[in-house]
């Protein structure tokens, strides 16, 4: 199975570095693009058409719940996958109403976040 198409989308400059550099050494996923905003995410998702955005949750311009929606209305066949410092109950509920098909913490292990990147890949596709 070719690798998972993935948009980072992630406002903190070194946390988004760092993921593309663990996520860049793997076999099973492909980082397309690494954008820095909401609105930046909604074009890279018509732009690129991934598999997955890994979406951060609060961004300047749209947030994560904002993003999503969008993407999920203008772009089908994108999984929106969420990942969050501090999204409460209410907020990752919110995510995951706005379409997101998961919303995990950024302290979670590489391999849980992987796989649920892979997980929603295969929906998407």
């Amino acid at each position: 199975m070719p690798p998972a198409r993935i948009v980072l989308v992630e406002d903190n400059e070194v946390f988004r570095d760092a993921l593309e550099l663990l996520l860049g050494m793997r076999d099973d996923v492909e980082i397309v693009a690494s954008v820095g905003d909401g609105v930046a995410a909604v074009a890279a998702a018509k732009e690129y058409r991934p598999d997955v955005m890994l979406m951060d949750y609060r961004m300047p311009a749209l947030d994560g719940i904002q993003a999503t929606a969008q993407i999920v209305e203008e772009v089908p066949g994108v999984a929106v996958v969420a990942l969050t410092a501090s999204a409460d109950a209410a907020e990752r509920e919110a995510l995951v109403e706005a379409g997101a098909v998961a919303c995990l913490m950024k302290d979670q292990e590489l391999d849980e976040i992987v796989a649920a990147i892979l997980q929603a890949a295969a929906v998407a596709r």
